[in-house]
């Protein structure tokens, strides 16, 4: 059955994860009402227009999802803003019903989330990415396209997991930690651990965190 969504959403970030999320909303049959950005530059995406001030449309009716790619940044938006979030997932992906998915997350083309997986709100689960059985990720996650989870992988929140990177079985990765593209991870990485390689090796501590408060320093949107 091909996976329907005709919701209608308002887009926040007219970036270019933005627009891959407006071509998903389109192929599920939902609608787009607005983009807001504060780039002066982002004029319309696909024809819809871009807005600057997001409280100068109505959100009644529809749902909101924050269309940026940075992980930080999402969780700042997220937490000035009280909106009613949808979610969505490109029709070529194969999600598990016994799958559970947050609000606010998306997930992109070719993706493949097996059963009993759980993941938190705001999430990107990015193309042709694969998270296999009784995975559980955090609030805020990026999987990066054509990264693979193997089971039981547990992923804490605003932890970006790179390019085509590979976590076997069982590990257990730490909140805000950045795996860099192409790594191999085969044991457990710390909270905000940065860490690269094959096999993956500590290269340092995520500098953009703020231990004593656990928030992260956000970037400008997109």
């Amino acid at each position: 059955m091909i996976y329907q969504n005709q919701e209608s959403f308002i887009l926040m970030g007219a970036g270019g994860h933005g627009a891959v999320v407006a071509e998903a909303i389109e192929l599920c049959g939902g609608q787009i009402i607005n983009f807001i950005d504060h780039d002066i530059l982002k004029i319309d995406v696909f024809g819809h227009s871009v807005i600057r001030d997001e409280n100068s449309i109505s959100t009644e009716g529809h749902k909101f999802l924050i269309t940026i790619g940075d992980n930080a940044t999402r969780k700042a938006r997220v937490s000035e803003l009280n909106r009613l979030y949808g979610k969505i997932q490109h029709p070529s992906a194969s999600v598990s019903k016994r799958a559970l998915i947050g609000e606010g997350t998306v997930i992109m083309a070719g993706v493949c989330v097996n059963t009993s997986v759980i993941i938190g709100k705001h999430c990107i689960i990015n193309t042709s990415s694969t998270i296999d059985h009784e995975c559980l990720l955090g609030d805020y996650v990026h999987v990066a396209p054509s990264a693979s989870l193997a089971g039981n992988v547990t992923v804490g929140q605003g932890t970006l997991i790179g390019l085509g990177a590979f976590i076997i079985q069982g590990v257990k990765i730490g909140k805000w930690c950045i795996i860099g593209a192409g790594s191999v991870i085969i044991r457990d990485v710390p909270d905000y651990s940065v860490v690269a390689g094959v096999p993956a090796k500590f290269i340092r501590i995520n500098d953009k965190i703020n231990e004593e408060e656990d928030l992260v320093v956000a970037t400008p949107h997109e």
